[in-house]
């Protein structure tokens, strides 16, 4: 009897490790398959980002737990504003959190954006990008882009770009300059997780936008230099003798 309880015993164990090991080697497997396919395609000098017509910015909080400012938040805002001046992107699609009337990460983005003077006709507002999936696929299906240049950290771009290439986007990374803050690694560790979570969304479970709504094409502007040329008078012309 006891021999059977050990052997029993045995086998669960053995099973149980198997299932283990397998559990880290897909885990590993997705981080990879994300990370080798979407490294060619990130730009970490902002001079060289782009150029294209659309930026999209992703939302997060301005305000961290110990009640400062958010350091991702800042640098994806200036990152943000000094490729606009740049000429890099032409228009930004601000897209973040509006869950509740007191958490509005589009319009916070907005704020600050007009504070370095990018001008409201540059800038579109998406209050429903609860994630970076529902962010990319309301790109898609909402704003009818088709090209984008996606404005965040280093360590979010492999998986925002991942889920751009399944949704038949065309994107390239801006990686937005951040300085070394503390606690980076559990956010790093994080979007590890994240990433094995995303390649399972894609291909196993079909996860849908939380939210979509009609087409809104994005209304883009003419840059500055463009409509100061358009205002120019043309010359005058003179008669052959």
């Amino acid at each position: 009897m006891q021999a059977l309880l050990w052997k029993t015993f045995k086998f669960l164990l053995m099973s149980l490790g198997a299932l283990l090991l397998l559990a880290v080697l897909l885990f590993v497997g997705a981080n990879l398959w994300v990370l080798a396919q979407t490294q060619g395609r990130i730009e970490h000098e902002l001079p060289l980002c782009g150029p294209e017509r659309v930026g999209i910015v992703f939302g997060t909080s301005h305000w961290t737990r110990s009640g400062v400012r958010n350091p991702h938040f800042d640098a994806r805002i200036n990152a943000a504003s000094r490729l606009m001046r740049l000429s890099r992107v032409e228009h930004l699609l601000l897209s973040g959190d509006n869950r509740t009337r007191q958490y509005n990460e589009p319009i916070t983005m907005w704020r600050d954006l007009r504070a370095q003077h990018v001008r409201d006709e540059d800038m579109t507002l998406d209050y429903a990008g609860f994630s970076t999936f529902d962010t990319l696929a309301r790109a898609r299906d909402v704003f009818g882009v088709d090209r984008v240049l996606l404005v965040t950290q280093a360590w979010h771009l492999p998986r925002a770009l991942f889920i751009a290439d399944a949704l038949g986007l065309e994107a390239h990374g801006c990686s937005a300059p951040s300085r070394p803050v503390a606690g980076l690694w559990r956010l790093q560790a994080r979007e590890w997780v994240a990433r094995a979570a995303t390649v399972g969304d894609l291909y196993v479970w079909g996860r849908e936008p939380y939210f979509l709504g009609p087409l809104e094409p994005l209304q883009i502007a003419p840059p500055v230099w463009r409509q100061l040329l358009d205002l120019e008078p043309a010359p005058e012309e003179t008669e052959s003798p």
